[in-house]
């Protein structure tokens, strides 16, 4: 491989302090960021105006070898993997990634004129469609162009400037300026990578009035092909991780659900819901997992997939009351 992306010289001293860091945090998938790491070889920016961090949360595994900056941490999840990346950080801006994304040929030149154009600080959200498999499924579809995980499906078309909010904050392909990141960092009490973005850009926001704004030719490709089961098994973890995002930042959670997950009466009010909607459920998951048997052609345009979306809604909403309910058991139980 090319030395496209280092930031050292051939005697390995450092050069001139890029203008864009790409902070990779990364977790036993080796293969996965390697990949990363190929599609970023050859970008269009120039490589002594970005550098590459990677920073792996925890030891073991085989090593990430090449022309790029590899730190290892004490595994405490993705949210102190990311703050130790931007402490290493030496550009003016910051791009973080997920692993598990491929790049865009412009992808670093596209965030880093973003940035600079920007008239305030400003969190650039990319694009990041899933990518599409050789047998490609309607659940497949189902997942990567309707709103069942991202929202991007709302956000095509619409004024650059307009302000998407935290809620769109998603650390999967987004830049800011490092000020922004190192002054106002993830919260390592949120462990899984579940909220720890949100909650992050809503005191960014609250702090500094910096914009989510959306730059769709900034985009990476998603390579995570969800199974029904696994869809399934999201959905309930959400729930348990909104009740420990109140624990953490009990007005946030409030903004972003309307109401505190934790409150007892919110807790009865799920539980409710839960016994009420159950005979409707059942038939919905048998619904739902048959979406993997059918091609993707079973469905022909996206007016047929929003009606799946819309159908399914229920099944969404009530496995988070589920892992809600859940988690407030095992609170209480704990008290």
């Amino acid at each position: 491989m090319q030395n496209r992306t280092s930031s050292f010289d051939d005697s390995g001293a450092q050069s001139a302090e890029p203008a864009i860091s790409v902070l990779l945090p990364t977790r036993g998938r080796p293969e996965a960021v390697g990949r990363l790491l190929r599609s970023l070889e050859n970008q269009s920016l120039e490589p002594d105006r970005f550098e590459i961090v990677v920073g792996v949360d925890g030891s073991g595994g085989p090593a990430i070898d090449g022309p790029w900056r590899t730190e290892r941490f004490q595994h405490r999840g993705p949210a102190a993997t990311r703050n130790s990346l931007v402490n290493l950080a030496r550009g003016r801006f910051v791009l973080f990634l997920n692993d598990d994304v491929t790049a865009d040929h412009e992808l670093v030149e596209t965030h880093l004129n973003a940035q600079e154009s920007a008239s305030k600080p400003s969190m650039i959200l990319g694009h990041a469609p899933f990518a599409v498999p050789a047998d490609d499924r309607l659940f497949d579809r189902l997942i990567r162009e309707t709103s069942m995980v991202f929202f991007y499906d709302r956000m095509h078309g619409c004024e650059p400037d307009r302000d998407w909010g935290y809620r769109h904050a998603w650390t999967l392909n987004l830049s800011v300026p490092t000020p922004l990141a190192s002054e106002h960092g993830f919260s390592e009490a949120l462990e899984r990578a579940m909220f720890e973005d949100l909650e992050w850009a809503w005191r960014v926001q609250r702090a500094s009035g910096a914009p989510v704004l959306y730059r769709p030719n900034a985009v990476v490709t998603h390579h995570h092909r969800y199974e029904p089961r696994d869809y399934l098994a999201r959905e309930r973890e959400l729930g348990r991780q909104a009740v420990r995002l109140a624990e953490v930042n009990a007005e946030c959670a409030r903004e972003l659900f309307g109401r505190d997950p934790r409150d007892a009466g919110f807790v009865d009010e799920c539980r409710a819901r839960i016994e009420r909607d159950a005979p409707q459920v059942e038939p919905l998951i048998d619904s739902f997992r048959a979406l993997a048997d059918m091609p993707a052609s079973a469905a022909g345009d996206a007016r047929l997939l929003r009606v799946l979306y819309e159908h399914h809604l229920p099944l969404k909403r009530h496995l988070w009351r589920h892992g809600l309910v859940e988690a407030s058991w095992s609170r209480d139980a704990a008290a």
